[in-house]
């Protein structure tokens, strides 16, 4: 695929849709099949093979069996393989990109997923061949004590549709950098990213069956994390669907992690930089990935004094975005992915003005025009909300955001923390005592002072409360994927 940016989606190269089992792509699978939608204009560019309990059993075989030949190889051996999927990634990239914008809507010139999972790779290539257990003394004894850590075997990833390629690179790299094998399920809505990497993982040498690549819908879904092979399971999605998760994963008692929704609260000080503040707030709101991120900051808490000023940059900020088809390589803000996710959040916004949660200060309405086929919803402020209200309290992953005042810094850190979620905060203040003060009372697995949730893989990213448990990046996301075994050998006192 050429580096130059695709004019439409009929010039991207789609994957052919059926599912990767070791190095057999599979048809007639028996969860039917998904027609995929192109959110940008309302119509099916894909038909998507969807697993159902004979491919998941096929595909849990596949995958013992090349976990047994993956943990085999000598370290430096793994440690290039996934250097080589890492450059192929790199070399892919724009393509990658593309498939993005296909999967869910975001737009070419906001996507840069593909770089973060080329990141991860060589992040967690370079864990491979380093020690990661230890001996300690033990006490009275002249013992040699030895703590290892040893993969889980077949690790489950199911995916999100909101970023696939994102747990790619956050989950299923350090599952393969701690020796596991991975039966990746994208999620139906967004599979066309995970089914390119499946290729790209043969290509780079994996053996076949480390990568498997098969989306489904509940059946399959269930099939998989009911499975008795499966070592661990990694969901990354919403609350309903992780309670199901967990409520079928423990008949076998497999572990799981768990990254779930958020509800952050962005708080902006009177001595911030406004100007940088209100463009943050635009972009880390309703503008990103049209609000469906789970580091959406949709709660924008605004210290009385600087309320109006800041009110007035934050609007014209989310005004001048560029609005369009994502694969134009101009466009900031796109669609969402669906045209019931389209109707959940109108229907989310028409009760916040029924229940006059707010007032309604832009959008709230559908995109009509050149883009009526498409799933597009404008921009949508609300203002003088309260925190109590649904419309600040549940997660609507859409491009809907409240704005609310605060007095002063206890009033501020309250409200922030007065919600069931926990993945995200966000502070904008120019005072560093305030910074460090604040960051440590709000209840949030991450806090963003002055800056984006800019995920990086040396660094823990996971919730609080009902945002979930568990980490990825850093050393914490790799010990996810390893268990810690004791070994004590007996040396009798000479």
């Amino acid at each position: 695929m050429s580096d130059a940016p695709p004019s439409s989606v009929d010039a991207v190269a789609l994957p052919s849709g059926a599912l990767l089992i070791a190095d057999q792509w599979v048809t007639g699978a028996s969860g039917g099949t998904h027609r995929h939608i192109y959110p940008g204009n309302g119509q099916p560019n894909a038909s998507i093979e969807l697993a159902g309990p004979p491919e998941i059993d096929r595909a849990v075989a596949a995958a013992c069996a090349a976990q047994r030949q993956w943990i085999g190889y000598p370290v430096d051996r793994r440690r290039d393989l996934l250097i080589n999927l890492a450059d192929l990634v790199a070399e892919h990239a724009s393509e990658l990109a593309a498939l993005n914008a296909c999967d869910y809507g975001v737009p070419l010139a906001m996507g840069g997923n593909s770089l973060l999972t080329e990141r991860f790779l060589r992040y967690y290539a370079g864990y491979v061949d380093k020690a990661h257990g230890l001996s300690t003394p033990v006490s009275g004894s002249f013992d040699v004590n030895i703590v290892e850590r040893e993969p889980y075997g077949v690790v489950a990833v199911i995916a999100p549709w909101n970023g696939p390629l994102v747990v790619v690179g956050s989950a299923v790299a350090p599952a393969l950098a701690a020796g596991n094998a991975v039966i990746l399920k994208p999620s139906e809505l967004a599979p066309l990213t995970s089914l390119r990497f499946g290729e790209l993982c043969l290509a780079a040498g994996l053996p076949p069956g480390l990568v498997n690549v098969l989306p489904a819908k509940a059946e399959g879904g269930r099939a998989l994390v009911a499975h008795p092979g499966i070592g661990k399971i990694h969901f990354t999605g919403g609350h309903e669907t992780a309670r199901h998760v967990l409520r079928a994963a423990a008949d076998n008692l497999t572990p799981v992690v768990a990254e779930l929704g958020g509800k952050s609260a962005n708080i902006v000080f009177a001595d911030a930089d406004l100007d940088a503040a209100a463009t943050l707030a635009a972009f880390q709101g309703p503008l990103t990935q049209s609000g469906q991120s789970c580091a959406c900051a949709s709660r924008i808490l605004v210290q009385d004094a600087v309320y109006d000023e800041f009110l007035s940059k934050f609007l014209a900020a989310v005004q001048s975005a560029p609005v369009g088809d994502p694969l134009r390589p101009d466009v900031v803000f796109g669609p969402v992915v669906s045209e019931d996710a389209a109707l959940r959040i109108l229907s989310v916004i028409d009760d916040a003005i029924t229940t006059e949660s707010g007032a309604l200060a832009l959008g709230g309405k559908r995109i009509g025009g050149e883009l009526a086929a498409g799933y597009y919803i404008e921009p949508t402020v609300f203002t003088e909300v309260d925190n109590t209200a649904a419309l600040a309290q549940e997660e609507t992953f859409g491009p809907v955001v409240s704005v609310m005042r605060f007095r002063d810094e206890d009033e501020a850190v309250a409200l922030a923390n007065a919600t069931r979620y926990g993945l995200n905060a966000f502070v904008q203040t120019t005072d560093l005592h305030r910074a460090h003060r604040v960051a440590r009372r709000l209840e949030s697995g991450s806090v963003w002072i002055n800056t984006h949730s800019d995920i990086e893989p040396q660094g823990p990213y996971g919730g609080y409360k009902h945002s979930g448990f568990g980490r990825n990046g850093g050393p914490d996301g790799l010990y996810e994927f390893l268990q810690a075994k004791n070994i004590r050998i007996g040396m009798p006192a000479t």
